[in-house]
């Protein structure tokens, strides 16, 4: 079974959006390849060292490349596109002055997208040689160890949790990579938020990772199962769904409301979280229009040192019937990703004064709300 990521090549395979180490896939994962790639989609892929490609590499990582998209790649009737196109280039020369692997990964995700036009695409250039097994097995005990290590390190993707003045709840997720430890940190971030009268969910930096933990999340917003996405896979032609669980380790947060902070960073998985609470009209989305990528897949060998992630999946979601590739999840408040934190609390402040008869209580919710509309910077500072 391949490992599944949206992420890095190994030894970059499973580094996640927040600054991370190798970690074990658990299923199609809705991440952005890199750290940089959640910051545009048409931002450049992490330089590392270069290398040169000679002419029988570049064509055999042309070919694998085309022979994988026609196999693997969500949309088949798009590859013969690609393939049309790849192979003019190819048979005009364009591509034997390339002779770096960076400049043909480079030239080949361009190229490719002309036509895919996919946030997740990618084709990477690593100057350590790939092994041909190394992205075709189920991760190590080594790299699961890291993962962990990784996980703990990062607090299971839980940034920050903090209760702000006026009784509003906040908490930064940066990733949603790690399941296991991450349904440990919502749990505890949950029981101590579970008071608040409102809750921010701030995911502007985060890039993205496993549709499991996005639902573990939102199952503290909603009583019962709830269908919040499926992922169809091509490869197996199976459709998987994705519900919140009837059951929470923590405090459910029902009937207060949630606003989600997003920017062009928010990246895949995080998307889906932030769509998700959109679209069951249970979130509040404040913040920018995020990136734009829906389409899970994986990392696929090409040759020594060049591997090309192919999206092989695409989210579906069960009340739009589509998702937010190409478009990014449209806020409810469009303002800049800086002020986002602020503007929430306003609103929520708001909110709370109109229903607040105690006369000290409401005095000082108004004395913050003055605090923040005069442009005070928003806590926590970012």
């Amino acid at each position: 079974m391949r490992r599944r990521t949206g992420l890095g090549v190994l030894p970059l395979l499973f580094v996640v959006a927040c600054g991370g180490a190798a970690a074990p896939a658990r299923g199609p994962i809705l991440a952005s390849p890199s750290p940089q790639m959640a910051v545009e989609a048409d931002a450049p892929p992490p330089r590392g060292p270069d290398g040169p490609v000679t002419p029988a590499e570049r064509n055999a990582a042309i070919d694998a490349l085309l022979k994988n998209l026609d196999a693997r790649y969500v949309f088949p009737e798009k590859t013969k596109l690609v393939r049309a196109a790849v192979e003019a280039r190819r048979k005009r020369g364009e591509y034997d002055k390339l002779t770096t692997g960076h400049a043909l990964a480079a030239a080949l995700t361009t190229h490719v997208n002309e036509v895919l036009k996919d946030a997740h695409f990618r084709v990477r250039y690593l100057a350590e040689k790939i092994p041909e097994a190394e992205l075709q097995t189920e991760p190590t005990a080594a790299e699961r160890e890291r993962f962990e290590a990784e996980g703990q390190r990062l607090n299971g993707g839980f940034e920050r949790v903090e209760r702000l003045p006026g009784n509003i709840g906040y908490v930064e997720v940066r990733s949603f990579s790690f399941v296991g430890r991450g349904v440990e940190a919502a749990a505890a971030a949950m029981n101590f938020l579970a008071e608040t009268d409102a809750l921010i969910i701030d995911v502007r930096r985060n890039g993205g990772g496993d549709p499991e933990l996005v639902a573990a999340l939102c199952s503290y917003f909603f009583e019962g199962a709830v269908h919040l996405n499926d992922i169809y896979d091509r490869p197996k032609n199976e459709t998987r769904q994705f519900w919140t669980s009837p059951s929470v380790p923590g405090k459910r947060y029902l009937g207060k409301d949630v606003y989600v902070l997003t920017s062009k960073r928010t990246g895949s998985g995080a998307e889906e979280f932030a769509y998700d609470l959109q679209t069951q009209k249970r979130g509040i989305l404040i913040g920018e229009t995020t990136w734009g990528g829906a389409n899970p897949g994986e990392f696929l060998r090409l040759g020594d040192h060049l591997a090309a992630f192919v999206p092989s999946g695409r989210a579906i979601n069960p009340i739009t019937k589509t998702n937010w590739e190409g478009t990014g999840v449209l806020p409810d408040i469009a303002v800049p990703a800086e002020d986002a934190l602020r503007v929430a609390q306003v609103r929520a402040l708001q909110k709370r004064i109109g229903a607040v008869s105690e006369p000290e209580l409401k005095k000082s919710l108004e004395e913050r709300l003055r605090e923040l509309e005069s442009g005070e910077p928003a806590k926590p500072s970012r």
